[in-house]
């Protein structure tokens, strides 16, 4: 597999198999909800975990809770809270909203105040190095003794100084220099050799990724907003302290834009994850995060959504066609799949399995990925809606759907066996009903079919069902 590295704009082999990868991704800062453009970064990689975790490859993946920052602490004094309780109520609800869109659990959620000990000794060892130095405000990195500082974002130094947003300290040796421990008289803070405060926000995520990753570990990642000057600074320090590469790739996620324009909240589009949840469920969230190529910028609308759902709704429609035809369900196909499925069927699962595998192992390129999908998605409906899907088809296509949709991470809600026979039943009553001319029963039936989340499905004399995913708070 390979990705692109932001930092060689180049291709970087991911290590594929027993070894395991090991993956950090800069979390959230916990002092408000996690909105959609959260929610795509966190998708991107969780399906990269499932790809690799599919092919055998074991992948560590740590990501941070930043729970002390200027923002905390604001939202803090406004409610008259402490800050810890800000920062407890919007990790519990990050994990309701990503549980809710079916991400799985990261290998481990360090938390920064759990660490201010590590990020400490790593500021010493800078302070003594002589790549940071003290002054009446707090303890900074000197960006001169790096030389290889602005690599990451492309920026040359003078571009740096003019267009960084730094704080205003007449001490700094250099605009561009940055705050690793700020001195502090009030709010959350730590004694430290040069007096208390807090920490910066740069040095967490160094002092947390060294901590239980090392250095050189394999991807490193996070939003595009992070390049600068979050990650160049991180870089530096980090390997100002180490000497050592501190990741061998760096892999960025484009924006979510809302009408074109970047989510704020003094523009009122922030669209957080839980409402996106209630209205479009977890399936649809994920197509759109996943629509574009994880690098490129995306643009929330109500249209795109409604792609996306009309995306769902054939890959519903295929999965019970696929149980109505005798598939009894990937994991069981998968272990017995009936003999001797038609050679253009086994056609297509070849090739969808290969273009799938081929689009992810190309740079995770979700789209090309999706289209593979979609494409053997297409053939059930075709197949099904000609009368063309019999059990051996069924049995030989379920199982590669199935193993699409779990490195996806879309999920048809679970039926039970007595579920599929009371509507089962229904159905036959409704076809008999037609049968016999009478329309008006018949409909009665089809509308008591509806109101269980089922749609009917006619091909000319026969007739199959969908129970459609609820989609909406309604």
């Amino acid at each position: 597999m390979r990705i692109a590295d932001t930092l060689s704009a180049r291709g970087v082999e991911v290590p594929m198999g027993g070894g395991g990868v090991r993956i950090y991704l800069c979390g959230v800062t916990v002092y408000d909800d996690s909105h959609i453009g959260h929610a795509r970064t966190v998708v991107v990689f969780d399906v990269l975990r499932r790809h690799l975790e599919g092919g055998g490859t074991p992948v560590e993946l740590v990501q941070n809770f930043t729970d002390v920052d200027d923002k905390i602490i604001g939202r803090s004094r406004e409610e008259g809270v402490p800050a810890g309780e800000i920062s407890r109520r919007y990790i519990d609800g990050y994990h309701r909203d990503f549980d809710g869109l079916r991400v799985r659990r990261a290998s481990l959620y360090p938390r920064a105040t759990s660490h201010i000990g590590d990020m400490i000794g790593l500021i010493k060892e800078l302070v003594g190095s002589g790549a940071a130095y003290v002054s009446r405000n707090g303890v900074y990195f000197s960006v001169s003794s790096f030389p290889g500082y602005g690599r990451l974002s492309g920026k040359r130094a003078d571009e740096l100084r003019a267009g960084a947003r730094v704080e205003v300290d007449e001490d700094k040796r250099d605009p561009a220099d940055f705050a690793l421990w700020k001195f502090a008289d009030s709010g959350p803070r730590w004694d430290s050799p040069w007096g208390a405060g807090r920490p910066g926000w740069h040095i967490e995520c160094s002092a947390m990724s060294l901590r239980y990753l090392g250095s050189g570990f394999d991807i490193h990642g996070g939003g595009r907003d992070l390049i600068f000057p979050h990650h160049e600074n991180e870089m530096a320090q980090s390997e100002a302290r180490t000497g050592r590469q501190l990741a061998r790739c760096w892999m960025h996620v484009g924006m979510v834009t809302i009408g074109g324009e970047k989510m704020s909240k003094s523009a009122g589009n922030v669209r957080p994850v839980r409402r996106v949840l209630e209205e479009w469920g977890p399936n649809v969230t994920r197509l759109f995060c996943l629509s574009a190529h994880y690098s490129k910028p995306i643009d929330y609308s109500d249209g795109l959504m409604a792609e996306s759902l009309a995306r769902w709704r054939q890959a519903e429609a295929a999965y019970f066609e696929l149980i109505h035809a005798g598939a009894v369900g990937p994991a069981a196909a998968a272990a017995s799949p009936p003999a001797a499925p038609p050679g253009g069927v086994l056609r297509s699962v070849r090739e969808c399995g290969a273009e799938f595998a081929a689009g992810l192992d190309d740079d995770l390129d979700t789209r090309r990925a999706l289209s593979a999908f979609f494409g053997l998605v297409r053939e059930v409906n075709r197949l099904a809606a000609s009368g063309g899907l019999d059990g051996a088809a069924a049995g030989a296509i379920m199982p590669e759907i199935g193993r699409c949709m779990g490195v996806l991470g879309l999920e048809i809600p679970e039926i039970t066996g007595d579920e599929i026979g009371a509507i089962n039943v229904k159905v036959a009553r409704r076809d008999e009903m037609r049968r016999a001319g009478r329309y008006g029963e018949a409909d009665r039936i089809r509308d008591e079919i509806s109101s269980m989340g089922v749609e009917l499905l006619d091909h000319g004399s026969a007739t199959s069902w969908v129970r459609r995913e609820r989609i909406g708070p309604g």
